[in-house]
């Protein structure tokens, strides 16, 4: 059980976060001053930037943290890269989607995508992701394959997240959402297991997302 101090630390981060991100949603990123962020926070600004290192660090909390080359790295014996993958994010998408606020997530990710700043470092931070994950992928595959690989899984996981993400701001419960996010996540990696060749006709791609739910891929089982 952490310490009192340890807890007043935590209570001061978030308190801070929470702060940021009132008047990040009220007036934009680039509007906002740190110094704004730290009255409102009832901090001093050097006790800020303790905690903090810049302005752009407390509107990314959580983007890019996904260790992808730590679960390929760390796949049980006879998984391939891929499974350990999809295994993660279906854990995700089937687990308790407890501790989600969507209006609040939604709120950030508007944010985000409203402000030039946040767009280019968000994308930096993807990009540092993916090439840790290349790297993790390059012993087994070569450096060009996994380079390539690297890119289509990190391509897929965006689109799973940004789906997710409009689940939510349509209106969906976290438990809606996780449910189509579980589908979407079986469809995506059968496709990038086996390819767009394995869709035939219209809707093919839906069905085998919801074949796969439970683990199976389309013909097994």
């Amino acid at each position: 059980m952490p310490g009192l101090r340890e807890r007043k630390k935590e209570q001061t981060r978030r308190r801070i976060e929470s702060a940021a991100w009132r008047l990040f949603a009220e007036r934009g990123f680039e509007a906002v001053t740190v110094n704004e962020i730290a009255e409102a926070a009832e901090v001093a600004k050097a006790t800020l930037f303790s905690y903090f290192p810049s302005k752009e660090s407390m509107a990314l909390q959580g983007v890019g943290d996904d260790d992808l080359a730590g679960i390929v790295a760390g796949r049980a014996a006879g998984r391939s890269s891929l499974e350990a993958l999809r295994v993660h994010y279906r854990s995700f998408a089937t687990g308790p989607m407890t501790g989600i606020d969507p209006e609040g997530l939604v709120s950030r990710i508007r944010v985000i995508f409203d402000s030039p700043t946040l767009s280019n470092a968000t994308n930096a931070l993807l990009y540092q992701q993916r090439q840790k994950l290349a790297e993790a992928l390059t012993a087994e595959h070569g450096e060009r394959t996994a380079a390539l690989m690297a890119a289509q899984i990190s391509a897929t996981l965006l689109t799973l997240q940004e789906a997710f993400f409009r689940q939510l701001a349509a209106g969906a419960s976290p438990e809606e959402a996780g449910r189509q996010l579980g589908e979407d996540v079986e469809l995506a990696f059968d496709l990038l297991a086996h390819g767009h060749e394995q869709l035939q006709g219209p809707g093919a791609g839906e069905r085998a997302g919801k074949g796969t739910r439970k683990g199976t891929r389309p013909g097994e089982g």
